[in-house]
């Protein structure tokens, strides 16, 4: 139901990925006159292609746990999600007829395992809320007077003036699906104060041997622990042609990140048993190997499977038993460097938290506020960027709401 403020306003929102829509959702919802600019011919595209393997809105773990995964220099984001937190995330994509479940893994989808169903009936929603989405409008910077420009397909200019301004860009992951970083220079170039773009959530870049490569490349690498610089996270990583990705090596992105960016190569270990010790290690390697091959004993002895035991041939077997466990413990993996910004699942970096006030709006242009992607926040996968993007939208919204009230 719509409750209709003082006065109604007018509102451009910038981006119709999830933290534009769902910003478009509580601000149409208070009665204000709402149209959503999108660089792209169709809303949410990102949206759509992240839930082609099942949506993972959020995540049920327990409330201090789901913070601590958005780091310890998250302070603000870490609010976003205190004031937004999974349970109003669930009820809200209940209210659309998503019907989420929980599931092995905490992870928390809707039952149809994928996005357009939900996106379909958001937008239902919207449309009935009086939003307007205009496609094809590409934001290119703000005009001298504050206004917003845009670019359109047929490469004319147009500029918008509103009551208020709330910007969801994105970050600079999948630029073929809408979020392309353009945003970063026009924001540099009045003083806006912005964190470098980084690949989050992506591949290492590992030179394994051709053999190796040609044999492993699409191999799991289950059930192991990964560690850089005394940081450890377990799960599963898949051997690339290029190197290694998967959940594991996305728990370390900001680990691995500042050391390449320190040495310009580091080592990642692998822990191909990290439920064994090296004392069980040694126990069981010490057997006789009687006439099977390396890998089928390593197969039998420790549940070694191909690839892991190929990773362990990659970095070089050891002479005896108590270093073999060693290795077999710590496998050590040379990364040159990350995959590219433009086929990460996300990015970090973005506008910095002191730029913006504790309602996300730029703090040298009132007015205007920013959520999602384009703020200075990272996560690893699991539920927890889509957490983030809605809360932080909901604190930009109602900040904006909050703004429109004193302009009365």
């Amino acid at each position: 139901m719509t409750v209709a403020p003082e006065t109604s306003r007018k509102v451009a929102i910038v981006g119709a990925g999830p933290a534009g829509l769902f910003a478009a959702d509580i601000i149409a919802a208070r009665g204000h006159h709402v149209t959503i600019y999108e660089r792209m011919a169709s809303p949410a595209r990102k949206f759509l292609l992240a839930g082609r393997g099942g949506l993972n809105l959020t995540h049920s773990e327990n409330t201090a746990a789901f913070l601590d995964r958005y780091g310890d220099d998250a302070r603000c984001v870490r609010a976003a999600v205190e004031r937004f937190p999974p349970e109003k995330l669930i009820a809200w994509a209940n209210g659309l007829g998503a019907e989420t479940f929980v599931g092995s893994s905490g992870r928390v989808f809707p039952r149809a395992m994928k996005a357009s169903p939900l996106l379909r009936a958001w937008l239902r929603r919207l449309t009935g809320l009086g939003v307007t989405i205009k496609t094809r409008h590409r934001w290119t910077g703000f005009t001298p007077s504050g206004g917003l420009q845009f670019e359109l397909a047929d490469k004319s200019q147009i500029e918008v003036d509103a009551d208020a301004v709330l910007l969801a860009l994105g970050g600079a992951s999948w630029p073929k699906l809408g979020s392309d970083g353009s945003w970063v220079e026009p924001f540099k170039q009045t003083g806006i104060d912005v964190t470098t773009l980084a690949p989050a959530n992506c591949g290492v870049i590992v030179p394994w041997s051709d053999i190796f490569r040609t044999r492993f490349e699409g191999s799991a690498l289950k059930r192991i622990a990964l560690t850089i610089d005394g940081t450890t996270r377990r799960g599963e990583a898949i051997v690339t042609r290029d190197g290694l990705e998967g959940g594991a090596v996305y728990a370390l992105g900001p680990y691995i990140r500042a050391a390449l960016g320190r040495d310009r190569t580091a080592t990642l270990l692998v822990d191909l048993k990290p439920d064994m010790t090296h004392a069980d290690l040694v126990a069981r390697l010490a057997r006789p190997r009687g006439k099977d091959t390396v890998t089928n004993f390593l197969r039998k002895a420790v549940h070694l499977d191909a690839a892991a035991a190929g990773l362990l041939r990659e970095a070089g077997l050891p002479d005896g038993v108590d270093a073999l466990a060693t290795r077999i413990k710590a496998v050590p993996i040379q990364m040159t460097g990350l995959a590219r910004i433009e086929r990460a699942i996300s990015t970090a970096g973005g506008v910095a938290w002191q730029s913006l006030t504790g309602g996300l709006m730029l703090s040298t242009r009132p007015g205007v506020f920013l959520a999602g992607e384009m703020l200075d926040w990272e996560a690893p996968t699991g539920g927890y960027l889509l957490q983030a993007t809605f809360a932080t939208s909901a604190v930009a919204a109602n900040g904006l709401l909050d703004w429109l009230r004193t302009q009365d």
